[in-house]
């Protein structure tokens, strides 16, 4: 086991299974696109266990509490975690973390997005230290989101030579 994944289970975090969407509903992308040095990642919500989407589901803050949708983040990167072991091996295969992209399903003049995301971004610096953890992100409202998820988060990442 990894360092980063040795820390995640000090964390009592677990890796959620590959994503299982609702029926009918397809992908014709890749979750993880390598090319060269770089990992692109898809927009990921936050997924059970099993890779079933994790509610609760719906705007914020006035269906999902800004506390719901910090650990929605959390998750989202949990579940980009896991689609990034299964691309590249190992979650030490990431040398940095470049930008993460995160997108809120808010309500119309929503003014604290930013701090939808600092859980995530806080977990990847102390997942990675403050060196590769240390990212440029964005913490975007947007009027709605696939699947009614509060939190999507989508990056890119450099991978170790």
């Amino acid at each position: 086991m990894g360092r980063v994944e040795q820390r995640l289970q000090e964390l009592g975090l677990q890796l959620p299974g590959e994503a299982m969407l609702p029926p009918g509903v397809t992908t014709p992308f890749k979750w993880v696109r390598v090319r060269g040095n770089r990992a692109y990642v898809s927009g990921h919500g936050a997924l059970a266990a099993d890779g079933t989407p994790l509610g609760p589901f719906g705007k914020v803050p006035s269906q999902v509490s800004l506390e719901e949708a910090q650990a929605s983040s959390r998750s989202a990167l949990l579940a980009m975690l896991a689609s990034l072991k299964r691309a590249v091996g190992a979650l030490d295969n990431i040398a940095a973390w470049l930008m993460v992209y995160g997108n809120i399903n808010a309500d119309p003049g929503y003014p604290q997005t930013t701090l939808v995301v600092n859980p995530a971004s806080e977990l990847l610096v102390d997942l990675y230290g403050p060196e590769a953890g240390a990212h440029a992100r964005t913490a975007i409202g947007m009027a709605a989101l696939p699947l009614d998820l509060p939190v999507i988060l989508a990056a890119e990442v450099e991978l170790a030579a």
